[in-house]
């Protein structure tokens, strides 16, 4: 009886190894090409992928608190709203989160955190040479940017930091406000500029994939004074981007037509103004109508200009 059990402890050891090294030779085997192709590496760029930048400017305010910063608000966020609206690969990047070393200039009052976190997500979608021609557009943007104009918390002047370092576009803006960093308006300032930044990199994305043309140029007009005699030239100053000029063309005592000739304001934030008030003074042929809702400096320097022609009519 004793010989018969360790025979048959034996047969079973041995079985066991026949079946535990068969199942290891089939766990070698790919069990099919999707299998396969599921779990294989996106190829580099990835395919770029267009978000809501309305959508996009309210959620990474919102991220620069919960993603511990400028850099891991901008560069989360970016990837949150793409990875919503395709999902894989785009879900598989790591929480914005993991730049949330990124805040306060890296920890060293240098490069703007949003800034870099903006370069992260702009380098998962385009070639080096691509990426630094952006990289130098957003650059040479953020330098004479007043920031912030995204204010859903706390009215706020602007600053402009001609610098792309932390310890200049904050510092710049605590010396003109007297806020200390702790201050909720700066915290409020920073998470604005976190989104502001965040929206112009999808903006140079879209232009450089083709989804959007390059921004117009404002020109101011060839010869002002070939003015007719019912046409007028009315400037107004944004605490945003400086001068607001337009041409008020009158028919008799009713305003006929408000052309807005140059501006410094920042596309997509500014355009509700621009699009809507001029029509609405003409309606009401009085400058007396209530500013665009998230472009109200913008709304009362091209209001002041129009004051600004119609004061000129009769002199």
């Amino acid at each position: 009886m004793k010989k018969l059990n360790d025979m048959s402890r034996r047969d079973f050891l041995r079985t066991a190894g026949k079946a535990a090294l068969g199942a290891a030779a089939l766990s070698a085997v790919p069990v099919s090409m999707a299998a396969a192709e599921e779990n294989a590496a996106p190829v580099w760029p990835w395919k770029y992928v267009q978000v809501d930048k309305d959508k996009l400017l309210e959620h990474c305010y919102k991220k620069f608190y919960e993603y511990g910063g400028c850099g891991g608000g901008c560069f989360g966020g970016i990837m949150d709203l793409i990875s919503e609206a395709a999902g894989v690969p785009y879900n598989t990047i790591i929480p914005g989160r993991t730049f949330a070393h990124a805040a306060g200039g890296y920890g060293a009052g240098s490069l703007c955190g949003s800034l870099g976190g903006a370069l992260a997500a702009i380098g998962l979608f385009c070639e080096p040479a691509d990426a630094a021609a952006i990289r130098d557009e957003l650059y040479a943007w953020y330098r004479e940017h007043q920031f912030p104009q995204y204010q859903p918390e706390f009215e706020s002047i602007t600053t402009v930091a001609h610098s792309v370092n932390c310890v200049d576009s904050v510092g710049t803006y605590m010396a003109a406000t007297g806020y200390k960093m702790s201050d909720p308006e700066r915290k409020a300032r920073c998470a604005a500029v976190t989104a502001e930044v965040a929206v112009k990199a999808i903006t140079l994305l879209n232009i450089h994939f083709g989804f959007e043309a390059p921004e117009r140029v404002e020109e101011a007009p060839a010869a002002e004074n070939t003015l007719a005699e019912n046409e007028y030239i009315g400037v107004g100053v944004s605490e945003i981007g400086g001068e607001v000029k337009v041409k008020v063309t009158m028919d008799g005592d009713k305003i006929a037509k408000i052309e807005v000739l140059s501006h410094n304001e920042t596309a997509g934030i500014s355009d509700s103004a621009f699009n809507t008030l001029p029509d609405a003074i003409i309606a009401a042929n009085s400058t007396q109508v209530d500013v665009v809702s998230g472009a109200t400096k913008t709304s009362e320097a091209l209001i002041a200009a129009v004051n600004d022609a119609l004061a000129q009519i009769g002199k």
